[in-house]
């Protein structure tokens, strides 16, 4: 029987974390390769929107085959930044958007150009809303059309199964919001979602690099392994939703 194809939605070329770690392609390579993962999503953030284009392209441009490039929303004090977001798209091929609310507000006035900008351009949007449903719910209703990506099935670490609940339930409710699973630490809701929206909007992601290099990756793809899916969904889950999502 051939092996799934793994591909890691989320991982970072620059982090949020409090150092800002950085990673580069060659190590994010090389940590796919020992996870056996086949191809892996990169951005950066904690950067400017025209910084993350260039961390990317400079990643990408190294490994073509193996990893796929986001540019990273955030906007600027100083001019707008949607130009260099359609440039990305629309002439770099870049294949997604990530918004992270760490780092900017998500209320209407900053991601209504970026998700009009998705729904144009087909690309989806990856967002980190930090449990903040009733934001997810607005932007679904309101850009039936994008495809958004909620990363941690809602929020990171959560432990808080009624929250999560409500973002399954959500995700049922409109079929332009699909699930990431990195940062999940209950693995049966990722099973739940699997159960309740289907294999076909829920995408594996690890949320890396982190300083444990492959074997956090590995341990994040056993996640998904010991849930015991059918091989369908499985393989769904691992690779096959998100191949999908971004025509590969």
């Amino acid at each position: 029987m051939s092996r799934s194809l793994v591909i890691d939605s989320h991982v970072h070329l620059k982090h949020g974390d409090l150092q800002k770690t950085e990673y580069s392609a060659e190590t994010i390579v090389k940590i796919m390769d020992k996870a056996q993962i086949d191809k892996s999503i990169v951005f950066a953030m904690s950067t400017t929107t025209q910084r993350s284009i260039e961390m990317a392209s400079r990643a990408v441009s190294r490994f073509e085959d193996r990893l796929i490039p986001y540019v990273y929303a955030l906007p600027s004090y100083e001019k707008p930044v949607i130009k260099e977001i359609e440039k990305a798209i629309f002439d770099l091929e870049f294949r997604g958007i990530k918004i992270h609310i760490g780092e900017c507000t998500l209320e209407r006035y900053v991601t209504e150009p970026v998700l009009r900008l998705a729904e144009r351009s087909g690309v989806p949007c990856l967002i980190d809303c930090a449990g903040r449903y009733d934001l997810i719910k607005e932007l679904a209703r309101t850009f039936p059309e994008a495809k958004i990506i909620v990363a941690h099935l809602g929020k990171y670490l959560c432990r808080d199964e009624a929250l999560i609940d409500r973002f399954i339930q959500l995700a049922k409710s409109y079929e332009n919001i699909f699930l990431d699973t990195s940062g999940v630490v209950i693995p049966k809701k990722i099973k739940d979602a699997v159960n309740i929206i289907g294999s076909n909007r829920v995408i594996f992601g690890t949320d890396g690099p982190t300083p444990e290099g492959a074997k956090f990756a590995c341990e994040e793809i056993n996640k998904i392994k010991r849930l015991n899916l059918s091989l369908d969904d499985e393989r769904a889950v691992l690779g096959g939703t998100i191949a999908k999502l971004l025509k590969i």
